[in-house]
């Protein structure tokens, strides 16, 4: 009777193990592929580390990257760029596991596509019809008083 519970005991054990592998983060590996570079050590792994977490916006503090944010999160994130990077992964393969994690929100710098797109073009079009705007307004003021002249004839 107590060897049925003590296996049914590391069934469950077992069982409950392999449920909780299963609901884990997927590896970089799977979202991003294999290693693109070498793997870093040293100054090398450092000065690495920094450049990235640079590139990658803080969740949790607005407008700062994960290398200047003093939050948690930050701290955890730069310790994943500094793992990623040990293994040999290349920036650009970071930076996609982070934006397939977060979103585009998560680079400091997004990505010229879709919509952002349209975040960098819209105030340079705004400008562009302002100084139009303007132009056309005062080409009419011009030639109101040659027409009021003629009225006035």
């Amino acid at each position: 009777m107590i060897r049925r519970m003590l296996v049914l005991l590391l069934l469950f054990v077992a069982v409950t193990l392999a449920a909780q592998q299963q609901v884990s983060v997927p590896d970089a590996e799977q979202l991003v592929g294999a290693p693109g570079g070498k793997p870093l050590e040293g100054a090398a792994l450092a000065e690495r580390t920094q450049r990235v977490a640079a590139e990658i916006r803080c969740p949790v503090c607005q407008g700062l990257s994960v290398a200047d944010s003093p939050s948690e999160m930050a701290v955890n994130m730069k310790a994943q760029v500094r793992a990623l990077s040990a293994r040999g992964y290349t920036q650009t393969q970071i930076e996609k596991y982070f934006e397939r994690s977060y979103g585009q929100f998560v680079l400091l710098r997004p990505k010229f596509e879709g919509v952002n797109s349209l975040v960098w073009i819209f105030p340079f079009a705004a400008l562009a019809l302002g100084v139009l705007i303007v132009f056309v307004t005062m080409r009419r003021l011009q030639a109101a008083p040659k027409n009021l002249k003629e009225v006035q004839q």
